[in-house]
């Protein structure tokens, strides 16, 4: 059984991601890229849909021993479990070093002390689970095959194959190290190298630590901060450039429910704050590669924006159930894919517009396509701004004119005003001034409650959405105006859980709401940290403080965020790590270091 979602670390490659568990348990790997099959989806279902234990050897009739103590090497993404057992310690070290060939995942176990009993347990199930592949040995090595893959299994300790497993039980002794290792290659392909897991390690060691280093950041926060920017670089893949919101699918955001959706995608209102945050920590070349794949994604199309791509620019991401697997702790359906991709969402054009005017300001090397693509962004703007649409949370339920998207469409404007003021770029400069405020005036007569002095949800609605946050931080409003205030209290008060953290929107209960779904969700942590921003933004920096105090406390112990905090069963929700999670909380100890809003 799959542990909580907060029992798991991360490693990666910069091209997929592995979840280990508390156990030694890896449950979760997709190869070769972040969006293909996973090989291992124990996370989503049981056992016989794929794991890889390794870890101190167990009865058969108990669970298997967790780790007492673990934890990333230095700022790194290399993971070290330990294991006290009655007859000694052992340690786990895992990791998956920077792709140059096939990908790997190397696991190398060490004796600290006694002689310790251990066992390797491989059981790999190709397409999510569902295929047991054909598994033989070539040459001395491991592997299985089922149509285009090919896994191999490398082991410096013996092997069997039992019941559809292949099994290693072996005892290490102090200074010993023993060595594991899975390589994908395509299965037509000749086998890829043996790998060399010392070798390796000390790669992947020096990668880290070197990119490190380029990190400005040196407050008070710089170890949020610096797991934060790992995890993201982790989300990135490589070859594009393009960030997954999270490596996995379908991790529920309502334990039991149907809210549970494919994250392995790249959103491009993801963009601007990314930017924003690789930008203001010296990471200028991820930054300049995540614009380069902006650009190539909405290459060809500008005017039918999607609200999300693939990792390499891919605009099918066709939805599909996967009914053999139960979900995560019953949660069903499992999805892959997003069907939401094609949904109009207003708010991107701001976004992107937002993205590529962070760019310019910061002084990433000029790009003329990336005008020329503002300009034609705010010309379709021009014509549908006053559409009702999905909205920045993708509900499934009905178009509405929600307020959000309508003041990201005056961002687009606004930004794009700015670039022709600037010299860069030729528009009707005019015609679009008129334009921005008409969009301003649209908002603040038709979005504005002004017997509850807030903002909200859409127009003629009483309900709150937690997106209205952005409206100082976008400069629609200053912050100490009265409608800004008013907007930061009501949410405050209408979307806080007792433990003081925000909701996106009210949902329903057990009826289906705005979003067209059925259940509740958890505080999303995003939001949360919109309010620490705004709180500091209108001068309660010591209440901002202490709630983004309260947000790093929600971290588990390797300092990782899933998408939201379940104020009712006090544990993480939804996928998992989450980088709508892990850029807030850059943005926010940034903004809270140049106030001076920090303990200690």
């Amino acid at each position: 059984m799959a542990g909580r979602i907060e029992d798991y670390a991360l490693i990666g490659d910069m091209q997929t991601a592995a979840l280990v568990c508390r156990d030694g348990t890896v449950d979760w790997l997709c190869l070769p890229r972040f969006d293909s099959h996973a090989i291992f989806a124990g996370l989503l279902g049981t056992e016989e849909h794929g794991f890889w234990r390794l870890g101190p050897a167990h009865a058969a009739d108990t669970e298997p021993p967790r780790a007492v103590r673990r934890g990333y090497r230095g700022d790194s993404l290399i993971l070290e479990s330990e294991w006290d057992t009655p007859r000694g310690t052992v340690r786990v070290t895992d990791f998956m070093p920077p792709r140059d060939g096939a990908p790997q995942l190397i696991r190398i176990v060490e004796g600290v002390s006694g002689r310790v009993p251990m066992r390797s347990t491989l059981r790999m199930r190709f397409s999510y689970g569902r295929v047991v592949p054909w598994v033989h040995k070539h040459e001395g090595r491991t592997v299985a095959v089922a149509g285009p893959d090919s896994v191999w299994f490398d082991a410096e300790a013996e092997t069997y194959g039992k019941s559809l497993t292949t099994y290693a039980d072996f005892t290490v002794t102090p200074g010993e190290r023993i060595a594991f290792s899975i390589s994908w290659q395509p299965s037509h392909k000749e086998p890829p190298a043996l790998p060399e897991p010392e070798q390796s390690l000390e790669a992947t060691e020096e990668f880290w630590r070197e990119w490190v280093e380029h990190c400005t950041y040196h407050g008070p926060y710089r170890e949020a901060v610096i797991r934060s920017l790992i995890t993201l670089k982790a989300l990135t893949y490589a070859p594009t450039g393009g960030i997954v919101a999270a490596p996995t699918t379908s991790l529920p955001e309502d334990i039991g429910g149907v809210r549970n959706w494919d994250y392995r995608y790249t959103w491009l209102r993801d963009a601007a704050i990314t930017l924003s945050s690789l930008l203001r920590t010296g990471y200028r070349e991820e930054a300049r590669a995540w614009r380069e794949w902006l650009l190539r994604a909405v290459a060809g199309d500008p005017e039918n924006l999607q609200i999300m791509y693939g990792i390499a620019g891919e605009r099918e991401l066709g939805e599909a159930e996967l009914d053999w697997l139960p979900g995560f702790e019953n949660s069903a359906p499992v999805r892959v894919g997003n069907g939401a991709a094609h949904q109009l969402q207003l708010d991107v054009y701001g976004e992107v517009t937002e993205a590529l005017h962070l760019g310019h300001m910061t002084g990433l090397a000029r790009n003329d396509y990336a005008s020329l693509l503002q300009l034609k962004l705010i010309r379709y703007l021009e014509k549908h701004w006053d559409e009702p649409d999905e909205g920045i949370w993708e509900v499934r339920g009905p178009r509405r004119h929600f307020v959000h998207s309508k003041v990201m469409a005056w961002v687009a404007v606004d930004r794009t005003i700015k670039l022709i003021e600037s010299g860069d770029a030729d528009g009707p400069l005019e015609r679009w001034r008129e334009l921005r405020d008409d969009i301003h005036r649209d908002v603040c007569e038709k979005g504005y409650d002004k017997e509850r002095n807030t903002f909200t949800q859409s127009y003629g609605s009483k309900e709150l959405d937690a997106s209205l946050l952005l409206i100082p931080q976008m400069g629609f409003l200053p912050p100490d105006d009265k409608r800004v205030i008013g907007t930061i209290e009501a949410i405050q008060r209408e979307l806080s859980t007792p433990d003081g953290f925000i909701l996106r929107y009210p949902t329903s209960g057990g009826e289906e709401g705005v979003d067209g779904l059925p259940g509740d969700e958890g505080a999303f942590l995003a939001c949360s940290f919109w309010m620490a921003d705004d709180l500091a933004m209108i001068g309660r920096v010591d209440e901002a403080r202490k709630l983004f105090e309260k947000l790093l406390a929600l971290r588990n112990d390797l300092g990782l965020l899933a998408e939201e905090w379940d104020p009712r069963l006090q544990r993480q929700v939804g996928n998992f790590p989450q980088a709508f999670s892990h850029v807030p909380l850059i943005d926010t100890a940034l903004r809270l270091t140049a106030s001076g809003a920090y303990g200690g």
